[in-house]
């Protein structure tokens, strides 16, 4: 777990039930830090801070952009993206992952992934263990 918030706008393309969290293997969510919203309009009025558009769309790479405390990554359903609407608005900080030409974009959780960590990186990894531990040897 990263430490990021989880903000869901409805309407989204998944339910979330304790069925459907177990089948996805998601036995944290419980963990969670989410805050749930009825629509765009309701996150940005309740919101304030770096909005970062991530979008097949997007001119700008998402590696090239320095996160500043207060970030949001804003992705959308799989199956549509985010509003076009938003992001002829916001054309300086919609991001894209680099992917080969002519190909689907990534699945929405490999991309959230890439992202936050990237973040974090660039935060140095705030709050997150910098090294593992062996079971059965030592390092040294």
């Amino acid at each position: 777990m990263t430490g990021a918030k989880l903000h869901l706008v409805r309407p989204l393309g998944f339910e979330v039930t304790d069925k459907n969290l177990k089948r996805a293997g998601l036995d944290y969510w419980n963990e969670l830090d989410i805050t749930y919203y009825d629509g765009l309009a309701d996150f940005f009025s309740r919101n304030s801070g770096s909005f970062y558009y991530f979008t097949t769309k997007g001119k700008n790479t998402y590696s090239d952009i320095s996160f500043p405390d207060n970030s949001y990554l804003l992705f959308g359903r799989e199956d549509a993206g985010l509003p076009e609407s938003l992001l002829v608005k916001n054309p300086d900080t919609c991001l894209r992952i680099p992917m080969r030409p002519r190909l689907r974009s990534l699945n929405l959780s490999n991309s959230v992934a890439i992202a936050v960590y990237e973040v974090l990186r660039q935060w140095d990894f705030p709050e997150l263990a910098a090294e593992g531990q062996l079971t059965k040897y030592t390092w040294e």
